[in-house]
C-alpha cells in the first residue's frame, strides 16, 4: 500500500492529536520549574520530533518525555548540564543501534505476549501516575489543585465522558477547556517571544551521573515501550500503513530529537506505546494529528515560551489524571487479541512483574520463560512416535 501524506485536519483529529497532553505536561512543568531548564528548550525538541513523525511515518506515532529518566532527574534535583549530558548519550546511543539494524534483528526474539505484557506494564503505570497527580499533586502544581475528594470525582467524571463520548471530540473539548482554566488562573504569565536557551557544560561529572543515573535506568523502558511495543501497536492500528514504524526507526527518530535536546539543554523525548493509542482511540488517523500537536508545541515553544512555566502550572490535574486513566484501560485492553492460556500467562507476568519491580527484570524472565516454554514444546514433539 503506497503512504500518502493526508495534512487533513477536522475536529476528530485534533481531539486524537491532544489526547496524549496527560503525560507530556506535568513532566515538562516539572522540568521547566523544578530543574531550571528553558521552556522553550524544554518543547522545542518534541515539536519537532512530532513534525519529523507527521513527514516521515505519515501516522500519529506520540511524542513523549523519557519517563524514568525525568522522572529522576526530577525526583533527585540534577541541574541542566547533567540532564543535557544524559540526554546526549542517551540520543547518540540509540541513533546508532536504530540505524545499525541491530535492533530491529534483536526484536524479532520478541514474541507478541510478551510485547502484550509491556503495554499491560505500561497501562498500569499511567493509572498510577494518573492516582497520583489528583491525591498528591506535584509540588508545582500546588497552587491550584483541587482537594483530593474533588480531584479524584471531577477526573472520573472526565473519564466517564472520554470513554463514553469517544466518537465524539471531547479530548479536545477537554484540554481547550483546560487551557481556558490556566490562562484565566494564571493572571499575568504571558510574556511573548522564546525563553532564553543556555548551551550546557560538559564536565565529567555532568557525564558520570547522566550516565550512571539518568541514562541507564532508562534504557531497557526505551527499547521495550518506545522500540517495541510502540512498532507493535502501531502495526495492531494501522496494518500496511504503519510499515515504516520499525522498532529501529523509531530509535532513530527519537534518539535524534533526544541528541537535540542534550545539545541546547531541553528535555529528552521518545515514542510511546500507550500515546499510540490515545491518539488512536480519540480519532487521530492521519499526518495531520502529530502535524497539529508538532505545530501547537513549536508556537508554544518559540512565542509563548517566556511566560510558559506559570502557564502550565495552572493546567487543571483532573483533566490530565482523566486522559491519562483512559489511555491506560485502552491500552491495557489491547492484551485482547492473546488466544490461549499461555499466551495470556506470559502477558500477565511480564505485565505485572513490570510494574512492581521494572521492565528490564520482566523482560528478562519473560522472555527465558517463553524460549525455555518453546524449546520444551518443541523437543515433546520431536519426541513423540511418527504416525
Amino acid at each position: 500500500m503506497e503512504r500518502t501524506l493526508d495534512l487533513h485536519i477536522d475536529r476528530r483529529e485534533a481531539a486524537g492529536a491532544v489526547a496524549d497532553v496527560g503525560v507530556l505536561v506535568p513532566l515538562a512543568v516539572a522540568l521547566i520549574v523544578g530543574n531550571g531548564l528553558s521552556a522553550t528548550a524544554v518543547l522545542l525538541p518534541a515539536a519537532l520530533l512530532y513534525i519529523t513523525v507527521a513527514f516521515f511515518y505519515r501516522i500519529p506515532v506520540s511524542v513523549q518525555p523519557l519517563k524514568a529518566f525525568a522522572a529522576i532527574a526530577i525526583a533527585r534535583g540534577l541541574g541542566a548540564n547533567e540532564i543535557a549530558a544524559g540526554a546526549l548519550m542517551f540520543g547518540i546511543t540509540f541513533v546508532a543501534i536504530g540505524t545499525s539494524g541491530l535492533l530491529d534483528l534483536v526484536a524479532r526474539a520478541f514474541p507478541r505476549p510478551l510485547v502484550r505484557g509491556v503495554q499491560l506494564t505500561v497501562g498500569l503505570l499511567l493509572l498510577k501516575v494518573a492516582w497520583g497527580l489528583v491525591t498528591k499533586p506535584p509540588h508545582d502544581f500546588r497552587a491550584h489543585a483541587l482537594a483530593a475528594p474533588w480531584a479524584v470525582a471531577t477526573a472520573a467524571a472526565v473519564l466517564v465522558a472520554l470513554l463514553a463520548l469517544r466518537r465524539w471530540p471531547v479530548s479536545l473539548a477537554f484540554v481547550c477547556a483546560g487551557a481556558a482554566v490556566a490562562v484565566i488562573t494564571a493572571k499575568g504569565a504571558f510574556a511573548f517571544g522564546p525563553s532564553h536557551v543556555q548551551l550546557p557544560s560538559f564536565s565529567r561529572h555532568a557525564l558520570w551521573v547522566g550516565l550512571t543515573v539518568l541514562v541507564i535506568p532508562q534504557l531497557p523502558l526505551s527499547f521495550a515501550n518506545s522500540c517495541l511495543a510502540t512498532a507493535d501497536v502501531a502495526r495492531t492500528y494501522f496494518g500496511d500503513r504503519a510499515k515504516t514504524v520499525t522498532p529501529g526507526r523509531l530509535a532513530t527518530t527519537f534518539g535524534a530529537a533526544t541528541t537535540l535536546a542534550g545539545l541546547i539543554g531541553g528535555m529528552p523525548c521518545c515514542h510511546g506505546a500507550g500515546g499510540v493509542t490515545s491518539h488512536y482511540r480519540f480519532g487521530a488517523r492521519r499526518a495531520g494529528a502529530p502535524a497539529l500537536m508538532g505545530g501547537v508545541l513549536l508556537v508554544l515553544a518559540l512565542v509563548f515560551g517566556a511566560g510558559l512555566a506559570r502557564l502550565l502550572t495552572a493546567f487543571p490535574l483532573p483533566i490530565l489524571a482523566g486522559l491519562l486513566v483512559s489511555a491506560g484501560l485502552l491500552h491495557a485492553a489491547l492484551l485482547r487479541d492473546l488466544r490461549g492460556a499461555a499466551d495470556w500467562g506470559f502477558a500477565l507476568v511480564v505485565g505485572v512483574l513490570g510494574y512492581e519491580t521494572n521492565l528490564a527484570l520482566s523482560l528478562a524472565v519473560g522472555l527465558a520463560a517463553w524460549w525455555l516454554w518453546r524449546g520444551g514444546v518443541y523437543v515433546r514433539r520431536a519426541l513423540q512416535p511418527a504416525g
